[in-house]
């Protein structure tokens, strides 16, 4: 049984681990409780996780893009992979207030990011440089280097929604979908604006690792099924 081995691996992640309170709204997605600790049900773990799946497949297929939201350093690296492998714009910093509901601002922001990043390969010492100014520099530069396309994006795909407040907020203003792992104590307000919450346990770097190996897998796949005529010609090429 496919389930059963999937759950079984999540297990294996200690996906389950909920906290000792968790919020009343997220009542649903337990199986119980565990010397006080609140145990998440990995059977609608996996019911979430097939969701979430087929909207990133619908969403690549229609040649779309989503946004990964990352802000816990210790993800970092496994989010900036999975962006590259899949050709998908992340942000591994603070939310920027405005970045979705302020585009017209932010466009501006992001080019004079690029602009910057463009003066320091110039050699000329009379060249203005970038590191001049170099802390609002570094500033933009985490916050932009990941980000391939001025188009709002077909979803969001969020790694920490407790610390991801003002992504989800944005996101729901504009009726942007959101794929997120959610935490036994994720508070009421914000899981009612997730479309698609994945009950986890969202300490666990083993489960980041294997929630972002199968979005990739997703995303490869889903990709593999444009025509050939139709594929990006390269990274970064979108309209």
């Amino acid at each position: 049984n496919s389930s059963l081995l999937v759950i079984q691996k999540l297990l294996s992640t200690n996906a389950y681990l909920g906290h000792r309170i968790p919020t009343s709204d997220f009542q649903g997605y337990l199986y119980g409780f565990r010397n006080e600790m609140a145990i998440i049900n990995l059977e609608k773990t996996l019911i979430c996780l097939r969701r979430a799946c087929n909207l990133i497949e619908s969403i690549i297929r229609a040649k779309g893009h989503f946004l990964l939201v990352n802000t816990d350093p210790e993800y970092n690296k496994i989010v900036q992979q999975m962006a590259k492998r899949t050709n998908q714009s992340y942000i591994n910093h603070k939310w920027i207030g405005g970045f979705l509901t302020n585009r017209k601002h932010m466009k501006n922001v992001q080019k004079h990011f690029q602009n910057f990043s463009a003066h320091s390969k110039l050699k000329d010492a009379s060249t203005s440089s970038p590191f001049d100014f170099f802390p609002h520099f570094r500033k933009m530069q985490k916050c932009f280097e990941g980000i391939m396309t001025h188009d709002i994006p077909d979803c969001l795909v969020i790694i920490n929604a407790n610390k991801n407040s003002m992504a989800i907020l944005e996101a729901n203003q504009l009726q942007i979908p959101i794929v997120s792992l959610v935490d036994s104590n994720i508070s009421n307000r914000l899981q009612k604006l997730i479309t698609y919450p994945i009950p986890v346990n969202d300490d666990s770097i083993q489960f980041v690792y294997l929630f972002c190996n199968l979005i990739t897998k997703t995303v490869i796949l889903s990709q593999s099924a444009w025509p050939l005529s139709r594929k990006p010609l390269s990274r970064g090429r979108r309209p």
